[in-house]
């Protein structure tokens, strides 16, 4: 039987022309996004896919509107996450964190142009919210050396004309991060600069319900990858060979298996690698009878971040008793904090009521309570008490936010941290947990 190229071609040929989410189904397609594998687990489990139309059509109403609230002219974004979040687009994304070549221009009228990588103009032809590509947004030594100057000015007069077609006199702009030669030509165009990135943090950070779907695939997807990196561990330690490292590609690979993106850290460790916590995956051997901990940090499917922590205990023997006493607490730690969760409550009242951890544990624990994530680790973070700045955070939560409940356990000069941490979606009338990931059933004293 004759099989045509216009069949062959699509990634997945009983679908149609689109995936569920509404995506091009063929090879062709620019958008980065899930593979088969991931729609084929999805479904298994009954979830809903997004719908990324309406998902990028709410980000961009959503960027817009609180452009105009600030009475700001426009937002100018440099920040890729930022840019991700505008336009649902990428480019060499880690790459672009240090070398920050592309940018992109809301105005308060919705009218969006990015400035993107010379020889990549079609990265955002799939979204007809982009209503310009242009190119010349690089404003870094590598790429521009000691003429800098002049591809900044350049640049700033690109705005500055854009701008008055599109918010008229209006000259406040909202920008989140740029090169300093940027700032300076910008300025000198009669632009005042605002906190652009307060806006896109404020922006982000009140999830849609095509959002919280690409949550839930993301997350499900991530939990696959870990459980397979939980697999290969307890076939592969004590084995004399098997390292960190070994360990923590799993977890690399099975994300990218699934369309995910990249992994933000390298926070895995074993045994006494594991006190104090952040040091980092490394080519240590991993050992029976010791736990290894880690924290996911996945920017998985769609971008979403997917930030989930556990400690396991890999061996023949039971994990001692101060490990079994130290698991529980951080346990009850984390769900003692996250029953705090509703709308309405301030994040200074979570700091205030939350649950204290044993004075041992005290110097070593974890950097926050919690903190928001969408695409990253975003914007509230909440504070232990003995850090909390006055004024920092005087915000309530709302339903649509997603905020990560962490707990790091473990004593100074210890040979253990337990490190535990759920993602949990702010519901109308509470919280729900989306994490579904077993808490290690020995260091639970299981």
């Amino acid at each position: 039987m004759n099989q045509h190229h216009r069949d062959t071609r699509k990634i997945d040929p009983t679908k149609g022309a689109t995936l569920a989410d509404g995506s091009p189904n063929d090879m062709d397609r620019i958008e980065i996004g899930p593979t088969q594998l991931a729609f084929g687990e999805w479904e298994a489990a009954g979830l809903t896919v997004p719908n990324l139309e309406t998902m990028r059509a709410y980000r961009h109403k959503r960027l817009t509107q609180h452009i105009v609230d600030r009475g700001y002219g426009g937002l100018l974004m440099f920040d890729p996450l930022n840019i991700r979040y505008a336009t649902d687009s990428t480019n060499m994304q880690l790459w672009n964190t240090h070398n920050p070549f592309r940018a992109v221009l809301l105005c308060a009228d919705g009218y969006m142009v990015i400035w993107d990588y010379k020889n990549a103009p079609f990265l955002t032809g799939f979204n007809p919210l982009v209503r310009e590509v242009r190119g010349g947004g690089s404003m870094f030594y590598f790429a521009t050396g000691d003429k800098t100057d002049v591809k900044a000015d350049a640049f700033a007069n690109e705005v500055r004309e854009i701008m008055a077609e599109h918010a008229g006199t209006n000259k406040l702009l909202g920008v989140d991060k740029i090169m300093l030669h940027g700032a300076h030509a910008l300025e000198a165009q009669g632009f005042t600069l605002k906190d652009g990135e307060e806006v896109t943090e404020k922006s982000r950070s009140i999830k849609c319900v095509d959002e919280i779907h690409a949550m839930r695939c993301a997350n499900h997807a991530c939990e696959a990858a870990a459980t397979a990196m939980e697999d290969f561990a307890r076939a592969n330690v004590g084995d004399g060979k098997t390292s960190e490292d070994d360990i923590w590609a799993i977890l690399h690979a099975e994300n990218i298996r699934r369309g995910g993106e990249w992994i933000e850290t390298r926070l895995l460790a074993s045994g006494q690698r594991t006190n104090p916590w952040f040091q980092e995956c490394g080519p240590r051997i991993t050992q029976p009878n010791e736990i290894i901990s880690f924290d996911t940090d996945l920017i998985g499917s769609y971008g979403i971040c997917i930030d989930i922590s556990r400690s396991w205990w890999i061996g023949d023997q039971k994990p001692r008793p101060d490990m079994i006493y130290a698991m529980r607490h951080a346990h009850e730690h984390i769900m003692t904090n996250m029953d705090m969760l509703k709308p309405g409550v301030t994040v200074p009242e979570l700091t205030a009521n939350s649950h204290r951890l044993d004075d041992k544990f005290q110097a070593q624990k974890y950097g926050c309570l919690m903190h928001g994530v969408g695409l990253c680790d975003e914007w509230p973070l909440v504070a232990y008490p003995d850090k909390a700045v006055p004024g920092a955070f005087d915000y309530p939560l709302e339903a649509g936010m997603v905020l990560c409940v962490e707990a790091a356990v473990g004593e100074v000069g210890g040979d253990f941290t337990i490190k535990l941490e759920d993602q949990v979606l702010i519901t109308e009338d509470g919280f729900e947990n989306l994490t579904t990931l077993e808490f290690d059933r020995a260091l639970m004293g299981a």
